[in-house]
């Protein structure tokens, strides 16, 4: 049986990062899907999230990458870095008709702090050194974030936390743990 994973957690975990390290070790295709959602309707996430109304409008939207690379064979074997709600909205509902499983990455909020990556409106990444006045409004925004996904990543089939890892050790865990899911969902079936 085709081996799809999706992994999702907050901004910086480590989704992409991670993702890539995952896939290469077990020989699948990567997919990040912020990447595929800019290449779908050929703008920046940003500058598609300013023409939606809201966010809701936006994952509904985007939602229509998701379903196109689903639809591709390369996806079938593959781990996909999802965005932070991609078990929200139009996202949950394509993923409904998936059977891959779904990996929540978790970790402190002060590490994702330091891995926090900055870019302009066209996705371009920009250098920022952080005060540390500026840091403890990211942190809060940061765990605000945790709270506010929190009751979607329930619905994921794992939660894997990376705390203290680095990220070969992190594909590791979260790979024993898809590993360990998948035996025994096989004794349930």
């Amino acid at each position: 049986m085709p081996v799809q994973i999706f992994l999702t957690g907050v901004g910086c975990v480590g989704k992409s990062t991670i993702g890539k390290i995952i896939a290469e070790l077990l020989g699948l295709n990567f997919f990040d899907l912020d990447v595929e959602v800019e290449a779908f309707f050929k703008t920046s996430i940003e500058r598609l999230q300013q023409s939606c109304f809201n966010m809701y409008e936006f994952r509904e939207e985007a939602a229509k990458a998701l379903a196109d690379l689903l639809n591709r064979p390369e996806s079938a074997e593959s781990v996909i870095a999802l965005s932070p709600g991609g078990l929200m909205g139009g996202y949950l509902k394509v993923l409904k008709k998936n059977h891959g499983i779904k990996v929540v990455i978790t970790d402190k909020p002060e590490n994702i702090v330091e891995r926090l990556r900055f870019y302009d409106i066209d996705s371009r990444p920009i250098e920022k050194e952080l005060t540390l006045k500026e840091k403890k409004l990211y942190l809060r925004e940061v765990k605000g974030d945790m709270t506010y996904f929190g009751t979607s990543y329930k619905r994921a089939n794992l939660q894997v936390d990376i705390s203290g890892l680095e990220p070969v050790q992190a594909a590791h865990k979260i790979i024993d743990a898809v590993n360990t899911y998948t035996s025994e969902s096989s004794l349930v079936t």
